[in-house]
């Protein structure tokens, strides 16, 4: 299983030092017995951008700063099953609607389990600064797993953050005990403000001891989810809304809610395409409702960018996730290989883990605002979106073959913007290339220009100019917002000079799914 390296192993600038204390962390944090064992807020906003005690709370928290999601991972502990409604793009054999994508949960945990599983985890990995519970069915239909879990871990890990991820059903009756207990983050799944769309995602919830159904059911989880939203957010805490975009249901819909909960001052909006293949059993999936291409989940989500911030970077993650957005190294912390473990808490090789990346980052920014200054001398209507191959750190750092996805940026003469990601098959297994060879990487990057990666070989780079995307080697393991504005610099000017001719591209294809390790 790939590890969680933030820059790399192989020389990238100032990689040494972070390696070295995660090396220090992990060395003295487990080891088995036996056995094998737009407001200012948002995803892209810095330090400079927010009030200091926002900045705070989102800093290292990979799923509300983008900046963050480079550096930082998350888990999720799987310790609420039972769940209060029921939506078309949910099976209830796997996980449920508050990730809104059906993966399954390797393993329910008990609170004290779970507790165990946070404290190995944060052992071994300093990067993990967030605790979240997302399921598998809905925290608040489960208060006292959910509560007790927060309870020990806060006990015992202190300067981990605490998250729900909630449907929002039960909210208004736990907006005291969250906030009582530190939890800064709740995330809520809002589809709809009007009952009658609602119909068409919600058969039925079941709420003071009554299944509703139909219009009066969408009715009142819309009116507890809104209440839930202004409650939270009267306290300070931040939210994230959650939505699915459903094509032919609610994805021209999604405007209204965006502008509804940015009123009720919502932090972020998290609009995130449907999982639909037949194979996971939904309604949806079985009436063969199709989930958005790439192009129209990006214009959806640039039509409510006007009307607040933007989650660009979800990974639909499974409930019981581990590692960095865009991994999961469950596996590698099972209740059986937990139990072997003897763990030690070393709070001051994280915070010193924490501390180099914060250093890191400032030298990104940094480079970033020299690089546009660069940039100022051009001007130009082109627009065009860059794919890059990253195992973390904010770098350019994966070899091709063995990316599991790869980020996409938007970049114009106004710089550079994180616009999503595309899950791929790995072009290379045990050394070889899969058969399907590099299109299906091709039809995830059908509407990028270029892809900037580490290394890539013949074979795939030539596939590549085939479609029209060109393979870049040449910003291997530097940042890469700056790569990325450097590029196009260099692309506009062969453009002026004639070299190459701007092609506007096409659509490209979702991959659906929730990321698991392969």
């Amino acid at each position: 299983m790939q590890k969680l390296v933030q820059l790399l192993e192989f020389g990238a600038p100032g990689a040494k030092s972070l390696e070295e204390i995660r090396q220090q962390v992990a060395s003295a944090g487990c080891s088995s017995k036996g056995g094998s064992g737009k407001s200012s807020c948002g995803s892209a906003a810095g330090q400079g951008d927010l009030a200091p005690e926002v900045w705070e709370k989102v800093k290292n928290h990979p799923c509300y700063s983008e900046q963050a999601h480079h550096h930082f991972a998350r888990m999720h502990v799987a310790v609420a099953p039972a769940c209060n409604i029921q939506c078309n793009y949910c099976n209830r054999k796997y996980d449920c609607a508050n990730e809104s994508r059906p993966g399954v949960v390797s393993e329910k945990l008990t609170p004290e389990q779970a507790a165990k599983k946070v404290l190995a985890v944060a052992s071994s990995v300093p990067q993990m600064t967030v605790l979240g519970v997302a399921g598998p069915g809905d925290p608040l239909a489960n208060p006292q797993k959910t509560f007790k879990t927060f309870e020990l871990v806060s006990a015992t890990a202190p300067d981990i953050k605490l998250c729900l991820s909630t449907n929002g059903l039960m909210l208004p009756d736990h907006v005291d005990r969250i906030q009582a207990m530190n939890v800064d983050h709740v995330t809520i799944t809002i589809n709809m403000i009007d009952p009658e769309i609602g119909a068409k995602i919600y058969p039925w919830i079941f709420y003071n001891h009554r299944r509703y159904e139909g219009v009066e059911a969408s009715k009142i989880l819309s009116e507890r989810q809104l209440l839930g939203l202004e409650m939270l957010t009267a306290r300070g805490i931040l939210v994230k809304v959650n939505s699915v975009m459903i094509p032919g249901v609610n994805d021209k819909h999604l405007v209204e809610v965006n502008k509804a909960v940015k009123s009720r001052g919502a932090f972020l909006h998290n609009i995130m395409p449907l999982i639909s293949e037949p194979e996971h059993g939904t309604v949806y999936g079985l009436s063969g409702l199709r989930g958005p291409s790439a192009q129209e989940l990006k214009a959806l989500q640039d039509a409510c960018e006007g009307e607040m911030n933007m989650m660009r970077h979800c990974r639909q993650c499974r409930a019981d996730a581990v590692g960095l957005l865009g991994e999961d190294r469950s596996d590698e912390f099972s209740n059986e290989k937990v139990a072997a473990m003897e763990v030690t808490y070393d709070l001051e090789a994280r915070k010193a883990y924490q501390a180099k990346v914060e250093l890191e980052r400032e030298a990104i920014a940094k480079a970033k605002t020299a690089e546009l200054v660069k940039l100022a001398d051009e001007t130009s209507a082109i627009k065009i979106q860059v794919a890059i191959a990253t195992k973390g750190g904010g770098r350019v750092n994966e070899h091709f073959g063995h990316a599991h996805e790869f980020q996409i940026y938007e970049v114009s003469t106004a710089g550079a913007k994180f616009v999503g990601h595309r899950r791929v098959d790995l072009y290379c297994e045990g050394g070889y290339a899969s058969a399907d060879g590099a299109a299906t990487i091709i039809r995830a990057l059908n509407d990028c220009t270029a892809v900037l990666v580490a290394k890539i070989g013949i074979c795939p780079k030539d596939s590549l100019a085939a479609a029209g995307i060109e393979a870049v080697e040449t910003y291997a393991f530097e940042f890469i917002e700056t790569s990325v504005i450097a590029y196009f610099k260099d692309y506009l000017q062969r453009v002026e000079k004639k070299e190459i001719s701007h092609v506007a591209k096409g659509d490209a294809d979702i991959r659906q799914g929730a990321f698991t390790e392969a």
